[in-house]
């Protein structure tokens, strides 16, 4: 009987382990980018590896069909990002990022000819969003906006450019 007793006891205390928070294995993030695919027929994907539970690295890219768009044609970048949120892995989150991107100038004036009008830039910059997780970690809702300073501007170029996303996205 003691040895009974003392086998439930220790299977009691095997089982009352706790940590603050559960233990995550989802630490990959694929996401597509639906809100910009709804507004502008852009498709931007984006990637996300957790490293902590506040703590992202990940990156992006995007294709549009239309070259002359805000944020051209082609865009590649990384970004970390950190979360602020009750739970670990979503919530509110701060995120630094870097953009490549390409594009295609309109309406340049004909005695220019001689001036290419393919373009590409490197921009820099920070942006602020909101992170849903579903109670099986499995699948994922983000809102966010940022804003970026060219690095190398030209004279007919805006200074700054503007990234958006209405996000759904799946763990593994």
């Amino acid at each position: 009987m003691k040895k009974l007793l003392f086998l439930g006891f220790m299977l009691c205390l095997f089982n009352g382990s706790a940590q603050a928070y559960p233990y995550f294995n989802n630490n990959h993030e694929l996401k597509f980018n639906a809100g910009l695919f709804l507004a502008t027929g852009a498709v931007e994907g984006s990637y996300e590896y957790y490293f902590t539970e506040d703590t992202s690295f990940g990156g992006t890219v995007y294709f549009n069909n239309e070259a002359t768009d805000y944020n051209g044609d082609f865009g590649i970048g990384p970004n970390l990002r950190a979360y602020f949120g009750y739970q670990p892995r979503s919530g509110v989150f701060v995120e630094a990022f870097g953009l490549y991107y390409t594009w295609d100038e309109e309406g340049l004036e004909d005695n220019v000819s001689l001036r290419n009008d393919k373009f590409s830039t490197v921009a820099l910059g920070l942006g602020l969003g909101n992170k849903w997780v579903t109670p099986s970690d499995n699948f994922t809702l983000e809102i966010y906006g940022g804003v970026g300073r060219n690095v190398n501007p030209e004279v007919f170029q805006d200074t700054f450019m503007f990234r958006g996303a209405l996000s759904v996205g799946f763990r593994f």
